[in-house]
């Protein structure tokens, strides 16, 4: 299985909290989703999945128009939900909450972001897919940095404070 974190966003959204908000990619992004597309339709994928989120559409329909793949969407593989805090900047977050918002991964059970999910729920969402997902050969998978990192951590038996760690860079590539 190969995961592939989405390219780069739009500019505007450098500094803001965005999660399952549907926020596009930027020019760069684009560019750097058909460069990926590219090199990844060169694989013996026999699926791909994405999130469904616009970030993730552009690289996954890419790889299918190049491979005659079909696409799933698995919404279990959308990024967290930061329910309030989505498209506010991380600056105005912190003014209002604080060191608070380190619960994210200090309390990764208990806390969570005003309407929105904890640690613990992006992963068991995540890990549902996981634990369901095609087993008949290659797939390549579309998604975001938090449910990779949750996958990747889970699986390796890594608290969550470490799965920071093991969020891909945008339009990183991570075989498991």
């Amino acid at each position: 299985m190969t995961f592939v974190r989405h390219p780069r966003v739009a500019d505007a959204y450098r500094g803001v909290c965005y999660g399952r908000a549907d926020v596009p990619l930027g020019p760069e992004g684009i560019a750097e989703s058909l460069a990926i597309a590219e090199r990844l339709a060169r694989e013996p994928f026999r699926r791909v999945v994405c999130s469904g989120a616009a970030r993730t559409l552009a690289l996954a329909r890419r790889v299918c128009e190049l491979t005659g793949l079909g696409l799933a969407i698995e919404p279990a593989l959308l990024e967290r939900d930061f329910g309030a805090w989505e498209l506010r900047t991380w600056d105005d977050i912190h003014a209002e909450v604080g060191d608070a918002m380190n619960g994210l991964i200090d309390a990764p059970e208990a806390y969570r972001p005003p309407g929105g999910e904890t640690t613990h729920q992006l992963r068991d969402r995540a890990m549902g897919w996981y634990e369901r997902r095609p087993t008949d050969g290659p797939v390549l998978v579309v998604a975001h940095g938090g449910p990779i990192a949750a996958i990747r951590g889970t699986l390796a038996g890594r608290s969550a404070r470490e799965w920071l760690d093991l969020i891909p860079p945008p339009g990183g590539v991570v075989s498991l």
